[in-house]
């Protein structure tokens, strides 16, 4: 398996404060909207290193998804779900090295609960309350940068219609060692189907994103960050302004690479349209309205790299 054809840094933004308050009129904000578009248009992601997610937390975070993923199988498979990618996952020849689990509104206290209880029937207090904790701040990181993104398109009035209308899973991932020195798959070639995701990983690196230019690039995460990915249905809605980022997760070394991800999804109903404000002679239209559960079901029973373009690009 080819290494990444460069090790370099995506951009690396810092969100002001040791909270996630951020005065929406400030110099700062407006300083970090212009960041984040130029990052979304060139990259379709990168980092953000944000101190009101503390690192006593995420360390937490860390240390009972891995009392989770030592479970025995059976117990682990009791999480099952109609959706795709939000069961149990593991053993699957395509990505023998990684094992996840997807969480429907975890930020939820009855939800967390329900899937605390399922693994555990007698109750895992320390679980419960950092994964609500955890999912609760990254859920609302995720919706502090699609606030940033609207604002820097001119789109601000749709955001709070793209907040009710959403729905979140968050999925814990852990990828095994190589069972050989050599680097190996983690996690294949592919670009997020949903909105937009923020991913917060262990010191182990392995995430690799590939450039417009046609590069692999390995990212070295920054201690205390995150990685913020466009997904398909952001790139849809923007008419095609935003990248959707093609990446997958190469593993090598000897320790197990742990990640949570908050993906933000619209409900199964809700349709995704390009608004007529981002439709000009300079930007035709690119994607016909859609819905996710049917982009879903198109994708499941047809995966392709280019599942967007086909599905629901506009023909010229």
């Amino acid at each position: 398996m080819g290494e990444a054809d460069h090790i370099q840094e995506i951009p690396f933004l810092e969100f002001p404060g040791d909270d996630l308050d951020l005065e929406q009129e400030s110099e700062e904000w407006k300083g970090l909207r212009s960041k984040v578009r130029e990052a979304c248009e060139t990259y379709g992601c990168f980092g953000l290193v944000c101190d009101a997610i503390p690192a006593k937390l995420r360390q937490e975070m860390f240390m009972v998804m891995k009392t989770l993923f030592d479970l025995p199988e059976e117990t682990k498979k009791k999480h099952s779900s109609t959706k795709p990618y939000h069961s149990y996952q593991g053993k699957c020849p395509i990505v023998p090295l990684l094992e996840s689990f997807g969480i429907d509104d975890a930020p939820q206290p009855q939800a967390a609960q329900a899937f605390t209880n399922l693994l555990w029937p007698e109750g895992n207090p320390a679980f419960c309350g950092a994964l609500i904790s955890m999912a609760t701040k990254m859920l609302e990181l995720n919706f502090i940068v699609l606030k940033l993104i609207l604002e820097s398109l001119g789109m601000e009035k749709y955001y709070n219609s793209q907040k009710e209308n959403s729905a979140s899973v968050f999925r814990l991932m852990k990828y095994t060692v190589p069972p050989s020195n050599d680097s190996a798959i983690g996690l294949v070639t592919h670009t997020d189907k949903n909105i937009l995701t923020i991913l917060c990983q262990n010191e182990v690196q392995g995430l690799e994103v590939l450039s417009k230019e046609g590069n692999w690039i390995r990212l070295n995460f920054c201690k205390d960050s995150f990685i913020v990915i466009i997904g398909d249905l952001l790139k849809a809605w923007t008419n095609g302004r935003l990248h959707a980022v093609r990446h997958r997760v190469v593993m090598n070394g000897d320790k197990d690479r742990y990640s949570c991800g908050m993906f933000v999804l619209p409900g199964d109903t809700v349709t995704i349209e390009v608004p007529e404000e981002l439709v000009d002679n300079d930007h035709p239209l690119r994607y016909r309205p859609f819905t996710y559960s049917d982009y879903m079901s198109f994708f499941t029973s047809n995966i392709c790299d280019d599942a967007l373009e086909v599905y629901a690009g506009v023909r010229s």
